[in-house]
């Protein structure tokens, strides 16, 4: 296994051991659920705004290393960020994982600056079945940031 591979690894682990932001968020303005009925994964996202800011975020919800981890990676990464903003980290985090590979020369270094730590999720690409795992989280982000009530399914 390579170090890059390893430390993906220990990342998810991490992350998935000790989830930042795993709790209910009392007061929050906004809020949406999602279920991935491929492997039964549930999250449900909360959001608490200070007019255009992310002031708080939390998740609660059941999943895979994979689900979870990226649910706790996605708290960090729009946590203080505009709505504007986390939308752009979510366009980012959503092409990187389906868009598939990219070899050196197609790569963007904008990404990299606006996926920063995130970025260590683009292995998960290969893996199809997984991609749906690691965005459902951000899929429910998405629609908690417009308001929607429906549930978020990855079908």
């Amino acid at each position: 296994m390579s170090e890059l591979e390893e430390l993906y690894q220990d990342m998810i682990m991490e992350h998935n051991r000790k989830p930042r932001n795993f709790r209910l968020l009392d007061g929050a303005d906004r809020s949406a659920e999602g279920f991935n009925p491929f492997c039964g994964d549930t999250i449900t996202i909360y959001l608490a705004l200070d007019g255009d800011q992310v002031a708080d975020i939390g998740f609660q919800g059941s999943g895979c290393a994979i689900s979870r981890a990226s649910a706790s990676m996605l708290t960090e990464s729009v946590m203080g960020k505009s709505l504007t903003e986390a939308e752009q980290i979510f366009d980012a985090f959503h092409e990187m994982l389906t868009r598939g590979p990219v070899d050196e020369a197609e790569h963007d270094q904008d990404d990299d600056d606006t996926l920063g730590d995130l970025g260590m999720l683009s292995g998960i690409s290969a893996f199809p079945t997984r991609v749906k795992c690691a965005t459902l989280s951000w899929n429910t982000l998405k629609a908690a940031l417009r308001g929607d009530k429906e549930t978020v399914r990855t079908e």
